[in-house]
Parts: structure tokens; sequence; C-alpha cells
């Protein structure tokens, strides 16, 4: 120990030296040295003592500082237990808070220190010490290690269950940002532009990223039962590349896409989706699903207790494979379904009696009369209901400059109709008398 203490003050004199003459290669070897004494003879307290003093010399170089870090940093993973491992980590923090030049090692020590937390079991603390974080203001940071940081620190909201700033974090990333082709050849930086780094080689790809950002933004979504934005989430997945080569994985994700679609509520988004993943190929690998779907889109009545029998173990798998249909579902599929036939019945009809819409629907008139009115709420469809007579009218009441419109056009197609006429018969009576001449 007394060799190391003798040692680390000849260093110290020669940082001393070094720095004060501005010698930036000689002050940032002096100070590296030093810890490598330090980690060599494993005296950590030793360490944490010298990155301090060092750190706040007067008119410490930047350079130095910087090398500092990043050498210390190299010994966290070196560490004999995790208390020295969160001493060593606490001290970095501590040294590089508030310097903008290791503002990058900061942000890769504080996600270390919040993994330690999280193996502890402490992960309301640790997803606190991640949100202390704004990557997206780092310019030096490579771009997938900036979404993966933000990932992280969405992860841990989901974990914790707080949902709103899931939400705000989520949207720092921009979806369009997987869609950038990455094969461009990178542009040389020009003078005085920011030089980005590489990122680690434990950082995922940004395909990788693609799927691990959408799957996130399912677990949020579940939480809301937002069927249709779930759906959305999954197609997305679908279409990177490494899983649609796949049929082992883009199966159960097509599968994922069907159900969701067939629960979403019906609107123009859920009619192109509908569209769009009945034209896949893919579909027909699944010929169950695509009927599903093909049942959605026919302007016919479904029944539900046949659909039912039919799909019921598929449901049932589907559930028990994850965490995706929820309890709820079974009720929503129910109700979609009955929505679809109310919407089939109000094409075909423009008026019926509530006895035997409830017939249709395979309902109590009480329950056909409580969907119905849920429907004309969320302006899904135009319906008036007569009650005493018990009939359900599906015109919509017309507007009167709307009926004044219609009675103009229907004169103007009568007077068309009027002249036309006076003009054959005038024709034929010109034919007639030239006939009667000869």
């Amino acid at each position: 120990m007394a060799n190391l203490d003798s040692a680390i003050e000849q260093l110290l004199n020669v940082e001393k030296q070094m720095r004060l003459a501005g010698d930036v290669a000689g002050t940032r070897k002096a100070v590296t040295d030093i810890l490598q004494l330090c980690f060599d003879a494993r005296a950590w307290k030793t360490l944490n003592d010298q990155i301090v003093v060092l750190s706040k010399r007067r008119g410490q170089l930047k350079q130095a500082v910087t090398a500092m870090v990043q050498q210390a940093m190299q010994y966290i993973d070196e560490t004999p237990d995790v208390e020295t491992r969160i001493e060593l980590i606490k001290t970095l923090n501590s040294v590089s808070a508030g310097k903008i030049y290791v503002e990058i090692e900061r942000a890769r020590l504080i996600k270390k220190l919040a993994k330690i937390k999280e193996d502890q079991g402490h992960i309301a603390e640790a997803a606190d010490l991640m949100q202390e974080i704004a990557v997206e203001t780092f310019g030096a940071m490579a771009k997938t290690e900036k979404i993966a940081f933000i990932l992280e620190q969405v992860r841990l909201c989901l974990d914790r269950e707080d949902y709103v700033r899931a939400q705000i974090l989520s949207r720092k990333i921009s979806p369009r940002v997987f869609d950038a082709d990455t094969s461009k050849e990178k542009k040389k930086p020009k003078e005085g532009d920011n030089v980005v780094e590489e990122a680690p080689a434990d950082i995922p790809s940004l395909l990788e990223l693609k799927q691990i950002y959408y799957e996130l933004m399912i677990r949020y979504y579940s939480h809301n039962n937002d069927y249709l934005e779930i759906c959305r989430c999954y197609k997305s997945i679908y279409e990177i590349p490494s899983v649609k080569e796949d049929p082992a994985k883009w199966t159960p994700i097509l599968r994922k896409i069907c159900w969701y679609l067939v629960l979403a509520p019906h609107d123009p988004m859920q009619s192109s989706l509908l569209n769009s993943t009945l034209e896949d190929k893919n579909l027909s690998e699944i010929p169950n699903f695509k009927l599903l779907l093909k049942q959605l889109i026919t302007m016919e009545v479904i029944q539900w207790t046949t659909l039912w029998d039919t799909y019921k173990n598929d449901f049932e798998n589907e559930k028990a494979s994850g965490e995706s249909l929820g309890e709820k579902a079974a009720e929503d599929l129910k109700q979609r379904i009955i929505e679809h036939n109310i919407l089939v019945v109000s094409k075909y009809y423009a008026r019926i009696t509530l006895k035997r819409l409830a017939e249709l629907l395979c309902l109590s008139v009480q329950e056909a009369e409580k969907h119905l009115s849920d429907m004309v709420v969320s302006k899904a469809l135009v319906a008036k209901i007569d009650r005493p007579m018990g009939i359900v009218c599906f015109q919509s009441a017309k507007d009167s400059n709307d009926i004044l419109n219609s009675w103009a056009a229907n004169l103007d197609k009568l007077l068309d109709l009027v002249e036309k006429s006076c003009h054959q018969i005038h024709k034929e009576t010109m034919v007639h008398k030239a006939a009667l001449k000869v």
C-alpha cells in the first residue's frame, strides 16, 4: 500500500507539471496511469478518491477528465461485488455531472446503475434514474444508442405502470426514423460539425429497435384496449424484412393482426387495414382467418353462435399464447359482430320492427335497442326508434334545403322528359304528313 501511495504521489507531481504546461497528451497519460495503478492493486477506495481529486484539480484539462472517465468505465465490470460497482458508478457520475464533454459517458453510467437497481427489484428507482437523462439533446451520441436509451426509459415506465409518462417518452421517437435507409454512405463531417460516436457493440440494429419499439407500444395500447392501434403495431412488425421472410415468425403475427382487426371498432382506418390485409398473399396460408375477414366485409348477417363455435379454439389458443387478447376481448368480439349485423340491416332496410331486428341479431328486444342506441350515439349510423310502435327507421331526416334541391332536380328531369316527348311527337307527325302527301 505504501508503494502504491508513493507511486501515485510521483505521478501526481508529473500530472501537475504536464497540466500547468498545457501538455494534453502528457496529462492524459499521467491520469490514466494513476487509475491503472489503483486498479492493478485492486484498491477500489483509493481509485474512487483519486478520480474525485484529479477531476477537481485547478485548470484540469477536459481531455484528461474524458480519458479518466472512459478508463474508469472499463473497470466497472471488474469490480468484486455490487456495492463496489455502485460506489464506482456513483463516483464517476458525480465527476461527469454537468460536463457536456462527458455527457454520453454519464448516460451509459446511469443506464448501468439503473440495470443494477432493476435487478435488485427497485424498478421505480431505476425508472427515476433513467428519466434524469435527456439523450435526445446529445448531438454526439449515435442514433441507435439514443433510440435504445429512450426505449429503455419507456420499458421501465411500463414496468412501473406509469402509462402517461411512457406515452410522453415514446413520442420522442418518430416511427419514420426506423424507415431511414442505413445502407447509404455516411457523409463525412464538415469542419466544425459534431463528430457522432459509433454505437457500442451491445446496441441492437435499427430494425431490431423497430421491433422492440412496436412491442413496447403494444404493451401501452393493451392497457387501454386500443385494438386498432395494437393492430397497426403488429402490422409494422409484420413489415420488418427478417419477420416477413420467416413463416414461423409471420404466421402468429398475421393471426394477431386478423384478431385485432375484427376486435377494432368499424371506422375508415379499420376498413382500409381490413382490405389491405385481405389482399396479402400470405393470408391464404391461414384460410380460416381469411374466411373470418371475408365475413366482415361481406354485407351479410353473421350468426354469432356459429362464428363462436368455429373460432372459439383459435381464440382461446391466442389468449393462452401470451399477453395479447385480454379478458374483455371475448365480449368485445361479440359486440363487433352485433355492430356489423346492425350495419348490414341498415343497408337493406329503410324501416324494420324492433322485434324483427332482435331476431336477426339473436338478441332480446332490450339488448337490440341498447346496441342500436350506442351506435347512433357514436355516429356509426343514423337511425330513429319509434318506441310505441316498435319501429326503427334508418333513413336520415332530410334538411329543408336538401328537399327543395331534390324537388327542383326532379322537376328539371320531368321537364326534360316532356320536351323530349314533344320533340318525338312532332317528329312522328312530320313523318306521317310527308307520307300522306305522297
